[in-house]
């Protein structure tokens, strides 16, 4: 089973990327030579501000889809490290709660 990663990609002009990824530095890589995400192409120069260990594929899913439906200033928390990931997460890592 690959080990997934949730990762945020800053560029140029101040907006955030999330996306997941089993291999982070080779993922980044991909985005700067604009391969890859469409969204990124001519938005350099790119860096990696923000990067998590999430686990399986399902929950790397869920975690990017919650991520993405952050306000900017939320992300930017989540980035300084004002905003922790997990709880942010733990109904995500957790699966459904019971009825």
């Amino acid at each position: 089973m690959d080990i997934w990663h949730l990762y945020l990609v800053r560029c140029a002009d101040g907006s955030l990327y999330t996306g997941i990824t089993t291999d982070v530095e080779r993922r980044f890589e991909q985005h700067e030579l604009g391969q890859g995400a469409k969204f990124l192409r001519g938005r350099g120069p790119l860096e990696l501000v923000y990067q998590t260990l999430v686990g399986a594929r399902g929950a790397a899913l869920r975690a990017e889809h919650r991520v993405k439906a952050l306000s900017k200033k939320s992300k930017r928390a989540l980035v300084a490290g004002g905003l922790a990931i997990d709880d942010l997460l733990e109904p995500v890592l957790d699966g459904p709660e019971p009825e």
